[in-house]
């Protein structure tokens, strides 16, 4: 006897049935997908990948070497880097106290400790770019210890470089400073002395040299290239990795409140990758020393300075 065939419409509903589980099944894929989608996008925001974009206050936006850490920034981070260029020094600290940027980078840790201490601010670096060593130069002396006694030597006057200028001359054993000299030392705290030292205007000191009427001259280095004067005729330089060297170094900024902020200290970080250094160093004629000081090092530093730039104020 034959098998009993089935109901024709046996036949005709399961393929419906079939349809329906595959179509709830295909929704099911999808509501997870949403889900997981949504998880992942939560997850990237919380740690920080996000697009964001970051505002930085500079000295030198129109440098190349700022385009190439701004697509770094992009790519690495997702972050859009602002640019906001300041050509008065004075501006750039402000404008990142009143919270017009968020971070900044054109000075160095003197520079920093003099402003929060004079306008009673809390500004901190949250990571260390170059030290841009202070050369002295000398068209007729090849050492400092060729120099002849009593003979004249120009330092810029500024409250930023004339105590580095100091220290330089200290370290070419040309002078001893009260104490062993500090970031604030002045003119007045010259105690032994081979030569006199004269302080004039950072942009006068390359021509006193250039004029012979000085025997030798600390010149910036912006100054001395414009003057035609090459990194290796300097016949001195302080020491990058020495102790007076440190509050010279270069460094990111935050507020207080962002010191610890992990986005930007990855961003100051960002700045040591080898294509940015490689453009910083063209952008400055190869006399960037760079610097890998951790923040909480900088932070203490800063620390330090400003307790020296409170007591030269009493």
């Amino acid at each position: 006897m034959s098998a009993p065939q089935l109901p024709a419409r046996e036949r005709s509903r399961r393929p419906l049935v079939t349809g329906i589980i595959a179509a709830i099944v295909v929704i099911a894929v999808v509501i997870v997908l949403i889900v997981v989608k949504r998880s992942i996008a939560t997850d990237d925001s919380a740690s920080g990948a996000a697009p964001k974009t970051v505002s930085i206050g500079v000295a030198d936006a129109s440098e190349p070497y700022w385009k190439t850490y701004s697509t770094l920034a992009k790519d690495k981070y997702n972050v859009t880097i602002k640019l906001v260029n300041f050509s008065d020094y004075s501006q750039p600290n402000p404008a990142l106290s009143q919270g017009q940027t968020d971070l900044n980078e054109f000075q160095h840790i003197q520079y920093l400790a003099n402003y929060n201490v004079t306008t009673g601010s809390d500004l901190q670096p949250i990571g260390a770019t170059a030290v841009y060593p202070l050369p002295l130069y000398s068209t007729k002396y090849s050492t400092p210890s060729e120099l002849p006694e009593g003979a004249k030597v120009a330092i810029p006057n500024d409250a930023v470089n004339e105590a580095r200028g100091l220290l330089v001359l200290q370290a070419a054993d040309l002078i001893t400073l009260k104490d062993g000299g500090n970031a604030f030392s002045t003119v007045t705290d010259i105690e032994t002395k081979k030569v006199d030292v004269t302080a004039l205007d950072a942009s006068q000191t390359a021509n006193a040299l250039k004029s012979n009427s000085v025997a030798a001259a600390i010149v910036n280095q912006n100054f001395a290239t414009q003057a035609g004067f090459q990194k290796d005729e300097a016949i001195f330089k302080d020491d990058p990795s020495s102790t007076s060297a440190a509050p010279y170094v270069n460094v990111f900024v935050a507020q207080n409140k962002d010191k610890n902020n992990s986005l930007y200290v990855d961003l100051a970080k960002l700045y040591h990758t080898a294509s940015v250094e490689k453009g910083v160093q063209e952008a400055n004629n190869d006399t960037a020393v760079f610097r890998d000081t951790s923040a909480a090092d900088l932070q203490k530093e800063l620390a330090t300075v400003e307790s020296d730039a409170k007591a030269a104020a009493k």
